[in-house]
């Protein structure tokens, strides 16, 4: 219901925006040098009687239950790291994941210092119960603020699946996208933890000893650090975790034989629809990598090469004043043919050419923009043939 009014509300502002004659940008990262756009997909788990199972309760029963299903969400989120990854991986965000503004392209879960410790107690054979969820106030170091009050665990802004006092906070899917598919997979690798401690206690292990091994086997799938730290995606290799830094890298894992087997035992997906879905994502990212890279052409050779050439003209009586013009304009027309012959030459086999248009054509990309911006702090605003960032960012303030 809540990811059905999302996309209504995405649906309603793109409509009622055009009425005034603008747009409403749902893209992840639509200027540089800003912070993107991106939604925190709040999530809980509850039973038809009202248990929320990450609630850390008031009750002995309560607090057993949260305790256990974070080991369940532990243990899903451990062996299913690449389908999470993949359940968000566009264009669009790629822009976003790890850019030191959103949580990294890394999959970890963050329970909170204190939680970190009773897990740890618990690996070294202490009881289920014994964790402490109670609420701390904060100094804000002035005499004239009150203490505020603080959530039972730090919500740690650089984690990607942190704990939010009664929910968890799935912190990477992009704002243009709708939140159906990764509320979809959080309900997937948590059956899968719920049936791994299913099968362990069916088998005879204690419920103890059950939710032990499983925070013991996914122990290093907790991390309570910087997410944000250079270090991280290091350490992170040295836990094991898959480090799907773009879309081509994550989509090609969503039918690996691990998540095809997941999502037959769940009952979600057949191994054929999980090829299909691959194929999907493969070919929509192909579509957005290749439609921006045409319009970058456009824009170069019907926009921006024409107003190089006006601008030049102005300084024909005296060359000396043009300065750096000549040689970055006709830097401009250089990178800009070099991108229209990447173009050309790209593979045509989904995966292949996804790959390419990642490492090769974004790139030449980038390489003609950070010209082309250099040129705008040049032209005068008669002859720049597009909106300025200036223009873009602040005519709302005039």
């Amino acid at each position: 219901f809540s990811a059905d009014n999302n996309v209504l509300f995405m649906e309603v502002l793109e409509r009622e925006a055009e009425k005034l004659g603008l747009h409403a940008l749902l893209h992840e990262k639509p200027f540089a040098g800003i912070n993107g756009s991106g939604k925190h997909n709040n999530w809980s788990v509850g039973t038809d009687t009202g248990l929320n199972l990450f609630y850390p309760g008031k009750t002995d029963p309560a607090r057993e239950l949260f305790v256990t299903a974070i080991a369940c969400l532990a243990h899903g989120l451990c062996k299913h790291n690449e389908a999470v990854r993949c359940c968000v991986a566009t264009a669009g965000n790629d822009h976003r994941l790890g850019a030191q503004e959103a949580p990294p392209a890394i999959i970890s879960l963050y329970p909170g210092t204190g939680f970190e410790a009773h897990v740890d107690a618990i690996i070294a054979g202490g009881p289920v119960l014994g964790y402490k969820a109670e609420k701390s106030t904060a100094d804000p170091k002035a005499s004239a603020s009150m203490p505020a009050v603080c959530g039972v665990e730090d919500r740690n802004r650089t984690a990607p699946f942190p704990f939010c006092g009664n929910r968890f906070e799935f912190r990477a899917v992009g704002s243009s996208q709708n939140c159906s598919l990764p509320i979809a997979m959080c309900n997937t690798i948590m059956a899968s933890g719920m049936s791994a401690l299913s099968g362990l206690i069916e088998g005879g292990m204690s419920h103890r000893d059950a939710v032990a091994q499983l925070f013991k086997e996914n122990r290093h799938v907790i991390f309570t650090g910087n997410g944000y730290s250079a270090e991280w995606p290091a350490e992170a290799a040295k836990r094991g975790l898959p480090n799907l830094y773009n879309t081509p890298l994550a989509a090609a894992k969503f039918n690996s034989p691990e998540n095809k087997k997941l999502f037959q035992d769940m009952g979600i997906f057949t191994p054929e629809e999980c090829d299909a879905r691959a194929d999907v994502m493969f070919e929509n990212y192909n579509t957005t990598l290749c439609i921006e890279a045409q319009t970058l052409v456009d824009m170069m050779e019907t926009g921006i090469l024409p107003a190089c050439a006006k601008d030049m003209a102005k300084y024909a009586a005296m060359p000396k004043l043009a300065g750096e013009r000549e040689a970055l304009y006709t830097s401009i027309k250089t990178e800009t043919d070099k991108l229209k012959a990447l173009m050309e030459k790209k593979p045509h086999e989904l995966r292949e050419e996804a790959s390419y248009l990642c490492d090769t054509v974004k790139p030449q990309m980038a390489a003609v923009r950070t010209l082309v911006d250099k040129a705008e702090g040049l032209m005068e605003k008669s002859i720049y043939p597009y909106p300025t960032y200036e223009e873009l960012i602040y005519t709302h303030h005039a």
